[in-house]
């Protein structure tokens, strides 16, 4: 086994992510100068939804519909329908839970006539301040044995800024 799969829990969403932007950084370069494979292999938050286009899933966060639309090679009818139904959870956004985000999607994908927008948090389990992560321990391993002194500090940054959450 090679991965790991852990629910983490966040207080201060902002924080988090500026962490997690910190980390994934910090293990790319690495991994790209020491030939590993990402120790972050996917982050999965609370909000993130998936919509299916003529080309294949987008992923974004509630709340990022406007500024993802035109990104989405769907027809102008499907288009308008979820911008409605985005428009009101977005309008909810600061009280808005898991399970109504799922209704949400449930009541889009009817009204759509067809499956293409998808919440996997909620089968998660996911709740919000809650974020899902796969992690690579063989890429982690790899690195732990491999880098250099020069970069020691920034690998080992990232491991402890990646222990605040587990």
């Amino acid at each position: 086994m090679s991965t790991v799969s852990k629910i983490v829990r966040y207080s201060d969403e902002e924080k988090f992510l500026s962490d997690m932007d910190d980390i994934l950084g910090r293990f790319t370069y690495l991994a790209g100068r020491y030939g590993s494979g990402n120790v972050i292999e996917g982050l999965l938050l609370w909000d993130y939804i998936g919509i299916q286009d003529d080309e294949g899933m987008k992923i974004f966060r509630l709340g990022e519909f406007p500024y993802v639309e035109g990104t989405l090679k769907i027809d102008i009818e499907k288009l308008r329908l979820l911008e409605k139904y985005f428009d009101e959870m977005e309008s909810k956004w600061d009280e808005i839970t898991t399970d109504e985000i799922a209704h949400f999607v449930k009541m889009i994908n009817m009204a759509l006539g067809e499956e293409r927008v998808f919440y996997d948090a909620y089968e998660l389990g996911l709740g919000r301040g809650e974020a899902y992560l796969i992690i690579n321990i063989k890429a982690l391993h790899y690195l732990d044995h491999v880098v250099d002194a020069e970069d020691r500090d920034v690998f080992e940054e990232a491991v402890q800024l990646l222990m605040e959450y587990l």
